[in-house]
């Protein structure tokens, strides 16, 4: 008879066998909105209690809005701690989108108002942040942390669109929150880009140019919508 094989660990979904082999506190990050062609980068921090887990966290790509939003509530209510932090529109041009995420998460890390000594981050990318870091490929579907905080910057983040698309009306950014939606391109092309579009971005760059945008959607584009 074969060997049986092994779940992979995202198959298990998301536990805290990571945290428990850190030192503690240990928080786990995670970023949203790397992909859009509009708004800031996001990303979050969040110390989880664990006897305080709440049901149900788990990546933020595979949850619906409601989902996210109860889980919002009740991981800042059972969170030893949690922060959020943001990398504008500005800073990612001057610095590109990874640097710029790494900056986020610097900034959400550091207003933990419990620091951390070691961090769980999502990626393989080891952002310098004020602790030590271990980073996690697909984190958010193993670490729980990692998820907690998916969930946070989704969270933050949409709610900024949401308010941006009231500032910039005609793009749709509360529906699609900045991502590269069929709607999204056709508004460019009839409105020109905004001041919270990245202009670094391909489909903008093309919108500024006048130029009609061709299925010019990248593969970050429907993430989490």
């Amino acid at each position: 008879m074969p060997p049986r094989k092994l779940p992979t660990p995202e198959a298990l979904g998301p536990h805290l066998m990571l945290e428990r082999a850190c030192p503690t506190p240990v928080c786990g990050v995670d970023e949203a909105g790397r992909g859009p062609w509009a708004g800031p980068v996001s990303a979050a921090a969040v110390i989880l209690d664990p006897d305080r887990v709440p049901d149900g966290v788990n990546d933020s790509k595979l949850l619906s809005p409601k989902a996210r939003e109860r889980l919002e509530v009740e991981i800042k209510a059972c969170a030893v701690a949690w922060a959020v932090g943001f990398a504008s529109v500005e800073e990612i041009a001057v610095l590109n989108i990874l640097h710029a995420t790494g900056l986020a998460m610097r900034r959400a890390v550091e207003a933990l108002h419990i620091a951390p000594v070691f961090a769980l981050v999502d990626g393989n990318y080891a952002f310098k942040l004020p602790c030590a870091v271990k980073t996690v490929v697909k984190g958010d579907a193993i670490s729980v942390s990692i998820a907690a905080a998916s969930i946070l910057a989704k969270t933050a983040r949409d709610r900024l669109m949401a308010e941006m698309d009231g500032l910039y009306p005609g793009y749709g950014f509360a529906a699609h929150k900045g991502y590269g939606a069929p709607v999204h391109g056709e508004a460019l092309v009839r409105l020109g880009p905004c001041p919270i579009h990245r202009m670094s971005w391909a489909p903008v760059r093309l919108a500024l140019a006048g130029e009609t945008l061709l299925a010019a959607t990248g593969p970050d584009d429907s993430r989490g919508l």
